[in-house]
């Protein structure tokens, strides 16, 4: 079951220019497109299917610098800044609240785990701070079991997925941006090897820019231009549960299970690191790129093949930009969540907080997250295509760190000084011998 999402009425008729058409209305794009709108750049953002339909409303809902890649930390920083004015900047609820956030440790070698990350973060002042098991308990009351101790986090936060990219787009237009769902964009035409305008289902706009905020259909979009984006999809599986009192108001992770609490009163669960990747032709035609992160993640990865690979295979990799497209035929990409993660985070967290044991599960569903060889996004431009700029690849950390890639992505785009150094995004990095690799998992 798909998670309900605040609707967003589509604006009826499409411009025949504008200054920069955002490709995808999950977070990432309604964020750009705020930011852009903002600066008074007119913008369009086309929605294949609704605002915020696949991932950007189907995550957990944690906002967090803790535990990040190094190299993501600025952009995570920036990020919890924005999210911090986000509702008065949008007028409208997002969700977002500092509640803090826990990563439990069960044993010794996990405690030193954390400890070493937080030992490479002290450059960026983080108020991250390690835990005793009693000084958790405290953060976390209700907390039972035997642990080494927690990692934890104060000012890191908690959003509402279902509610904060519709916010952002109402705000977006608000501002000027004209959103338009049920519109796929087929492609972009050139002109002297220049972004000269997208075409559309419902019609061509002329444009000098374009924005690929696609998620995961990211890579399936730059194939049909000839651009190589080395990006996989990994199914994510999460839970609601009913209202629950006495439940804790600190997110936190421990061993099989993460939690954030929800404005209704439930929680959002999943099963923590526990994810599906799907065996696909795209697998094979990237094992090279993903060799590494599937060395290191091979433990909580759970490789599974089936019906998807002969989907994919079956799948059109090109189209002219007068056919139908993918991107028609699949409007919410909506599989199903994998039941033994769930059921097993389930049973941890009910193992470790006695309020969860009898709380009833509202819904589960599924997800499909967007992962680069490295686990760090791209938001670059395209150099062999001026005035095409991807932004994709957040390999589940997107919903988080939304606003601050939006306001990167704005200032990209206008020429405007980057808030923080794209350099480390930058898409050529797979390409320039650079051979990046996942940070160590935390």
């Amino acid at each position: 079951m798909a998670p309900r999402v605040d609707p967003v009425a589509s604006d009826e008729t499409l411009p025949s220019r504008t200054g920069v058409v955002i490709i995808g209305g999950g977070i990432i794009g309604t964020c750009t497109a705020f930011f852009l709108a903002r600066k008074g750049v007119p913008v369009v953002l086309c929605e294949k299917g609704h605002i915020a339909g696949e991932q950007s409303s189907r995550n957990w809902g944690w906002c967090r610098q803790m535990g990040r890649d190094p190299r993501e930390i600025p952009l995570a920083i920036e990020a919890l800044r924005l999210w911090g004015g986000m509702n008065e900047a949008v007028q409208g609820e997002t969700g977002f609240r500092r509640c803090g956030i826990t990563y439990l440790c069960k044993t010794q070698d996990d405690l030193a785990k954390k400890a070493a990350w937080l030992e490479s973060a002290q450059p960026y002042q983080l108020d991250t701070r390690m835990l005793t098991r009693a000084e958790a308990g405290k953060k976390l009351p209700g907390l039972t079991g035997e642990w080494a101790g927690a990692m934890y986090t104060a000012s890191d936060g908690r959003g509402e997925p279902q509610m904060a990219a519709p916010a952002i787009a109402e705000a977006a237009r608000r501002s000027g941006a004209k959103v338009f769902t049920q519109c796929a964009v087929r492609g972009i035409e050139t002109k002297a090897g220049r972004v000269a305008a997208v075409v559309t289902e419902k019609g061509r706009i002329a444009c000098d820019s374009v924005v690929l905020a696609g998620g995961a259909w990211s890579r399936l979009f730059c194939g049909n231009l000839g651009v190589r984006l080395p990006q996989l999809k990994i199914l994510s599986s999460v839970m609601r549960t009913e209202p629950l009192a006495g439940g804790p108001e600190t997110s936190a992770s421990g061993e099989g299970f993460g939690f954030r609490k929800r404005m209704d009163g439930g929680y959002n669960i999943g099963g923590w690191s526990a994810n599906v990747l799907d065996v696909t032709p795209d697998t094979f035609r990237l094992l090279g790129d993903f060799l590494p992160a599937v060395q290191q993640n091979w433990r909580v990865t759970r490789l599974r093949l089936g019906e998807k690979f002969i989907e994919e295979w079956r799948m059109p990799r090109s189209w002219s930009l007068d056919e139908a497209t993918p991107f028609e035929r699949v409007r919410t990409l909506d599989p199903e969540p994998h039941r033994p993660i769930l059921d097993g985070a389930q049973k941890a967290i009910a193992g470790t907080f006695p309020a969860f044991r009898d709380v009833r599960i509202a819904e589960r569903w599924g997800g499909m997250i967007d992962v680069t060889p490295d686990i760090v996004p791209v938001i670059s431009a395209v150099d062999t295509m001026p005035g095409f700029f991807i932004a994709t690849g957040f390999s589940g950390h997107g919903f988080g760190i939304g606003p601050g890639a939006g306001r990167l992505m704005a200032d990209m785009v206008t020429g405007d000084a980057p808030v923080v150094d794209p350099a480390t995004f930058r898409l050529g990095r797979f390409t320039d011998g650079s051979r990046p690799r996942p940070a160590p998992s935390v």
